[in-house]
């Protein structure tokens, strides 16, 4: 691929993410209201802001925007994530959100490749030596799944296991566990989007002992295999510095960057 075609397919790629993933399309059946271009989402643990763009927004308008996502989580006493893009402007946005409290957590990279090619590119890579990967809708899974993402990330994630049934229910997702001797080593989840050509690819992440055994790629596979076949033809993923380079080397595409900005209330923050 020469770099003007990558260059022109990059912006392909950047134009069907924004219009066919942000805004109400990022986010699950929550409640939710609408603030002028912002959709603002109340999930269970902490509230969340999308949008496709704002709008030209700049300044005092811009900044109070902000200030009433803050101000309206945390009347009830939770915390509040806005996630934002590297190409979205205004460019300072930042640093708006910086001066009204909020903190950024990892910068991912946004990566997205055709799920046929990507299946074709995989082909035989779908086994591991020692691992039986399986798709899952049982609830006892999702617990175990739960708890094993609380030892990779030391920390509590059985609220996990609530969402993935959450998922399940949906019927757009198709959820995978990877097992050895038992014991579940990694899981992965594929979130397809109705009435997108995007497939979000979530999860991986994999016990320390496991690792570069070929489980991740393996979970790429039948990932995307079954995006194709459900007739979706992109698969996106918000990519941490560890995958981001395997992926990219398997064909997929940056094009933007993300970064979640966190505003904690004071009284939370002092509890935990």
């Amino acid at each position: 691929m020469t770099d003007e075609t990558r260059t022109e397919l990059t912006a392909v790629l950047l134009a069907a993410y924004d219009e066919q993933l942000r805004g109400a399309r990022e986010t699950d059946e929550a409640p939710r209201s609408l603030d002028g271009p912002v959709v603002r989402v109340e999930y269970p643990s902490r509230g969340f802001v999308s949008y496709r763009s704002l709008d030209g927004l700049d300044g005092p308008e811009l900044d109070a925007l902000i200030a009433r996502q803050r101000d309206y989580f945390a009347a009830k006493g939770q915390a509040v994530e806005w996630k934002t893009r590297g190409h979205d402007l205004p460019a300072d946005l930042p640093q708006r959100l910086l001066a009204a409290g909020f903190v950024p957590e990892e910068q991912e990279t946004v990566l997205i490749a055709e799920s046929a090619i990507t299946a074709s590119r995989l082909s035989g890579r779908e086994l591991v030596d020692g691992v039986t990967i399986r798709r899952t809708t049982v609830q006892a899974d999702f617990e175990r799944i739960a708890a094993m993402e609380s030892t990779v990330w030391g920390e509590d994630w059985s609220w996990l296991a609530g969402d993935l049934a959450g998922r399940q229910a949906s019927g757009q997702a198709d959820i995978y566990v990877a097992e050895a001797d038992g014991r579940v080593v990694s899981a992965a989840w594929a979130v397809h989007q109705a009435g997108t050509d995007f497939t979000g690819l979530w999860g991986g992440s994999t016990l320390t002992e496991w690792r570069g055994r070929g489980i991740y790629k393996a979970l790429v596979a039948i990932r995307a295999a079954r995006a194709a076949e459900r007739g979706h033809r992109y698969l996106q993923v918000d990519a941490s510095d560890d995958s981001s380079p395997i992926l990219q080397r398997l064909g997929f595409l940056p094009v933007t960057t993300t970064t979640p900005y966190v505003f904690t209330p004071a009284s939370r923050s002092g509890s935990q």
